[in-house]
């Protein structure tokens, strides 16, 4: 997010110069998707039309009153540690941002998303999807129940292993203005061999993407909390990812 606007003198297209100290590079080689996504060509720029302005994007109608608790969404309860996962969507002068799409998704509790490309043999939980949504309020605040995530194992490289982690979607007025960042927990001892938290070259823009212990929203008997802000712009903005 941190990147100065700039102008290109011959067309006047309005571009973004990426912060590659506080934003992760397009290309990384230690992490190995990478090497075939990012762009080697020169980047075309095409001018928006209607259709990204206007659309697609998802109806705020469509939010669901259980939509952010991914404990409550089936049957039965799912296994594992039930945590609060709150915070604060800022702009890069602190003020809310409000009436944001979130979106989550994340593994369960021993570390396997739910979907049909996860072969890693840990097991599934009929009582978990991984994922919820919500928007943030007047003042710019979130909240979602979930379990805490395991880590998993991901064949980047030898015993590659990913810290457990909650990634999150924002969305603006329209799809193309979407955002998204990962939210990981402290004190996690996998942080150093991982690529991907480690493509932030700057370790302060890196300890923005850990969420922080809440004790004061913790809830005594029934579930831990932690606080994670998230700052679309300027010095102290979140990393984010593929973000132009």
């Amino acid at each position: 997010m941190s990147e100065e606007r700039t102008m290109r003198q011959n067309d006047g297209i309005i571009g973004y110069q990426r912060d590659h100290e506080s934003q992760p590079p397009y290309l990384y080689p230690a992490y190995k998707s990478t090497r075939l996504r990012a762009p080697d060509r020169p980047l075309v720029i095409l001018p928006h039309t209607l259709s990204e302005v206007t659309g697609p994007a998802f109806g705020h109608g469509k939010v669901g009153p259980l939509d952010n608790d991914l404990t409550r969404q089936h049957d039965g309860e799912p296994l594992g540690e039930r945590i609060i996962v709150s915070g604060r969507v800022l702009d890069g002068d602190g003020r809310p941002v409000r009436n944001s799409l979130i979106e989550v998704w994340q593994a369960n509790a021993a570390g396997r998303y739910t979907h049909h490309a996860d072969r890693h043999p840990a097991p599934l939980d009929p009582n978990f999807s991984g994922a919820g949504r919500c928007l943030t309020d007047g003042d710019g605040r979130y909240r979602f129940v979930t379990v805490k995530p395991g880590a998993y194992p991901w064949k980047n490289h030898d015993n590659a292993w990913r810290p457990a982690h909650i990634h999150f979607s924002l969305f603006g007025p329209a799809f193309a203005a979407r955002l998204v960042t990962q939210m990981y927990f402290p004190g996690d001892p996998l942080f150093d061999q991982d690529p991907i938290f480690q493509s932030v070259n700057d370790s302060k823009a890196r300890e923005r993407m850990i969420s922080r212990f809440d004790l004061e929203t913790t809830e005594p008997e029934w579930a831990l909390a932690y606080n994670f802000d998230i700052v679309l712009r300027g010095r102290e903005s979140t990393p984010m990812e593929n973000h132009r």
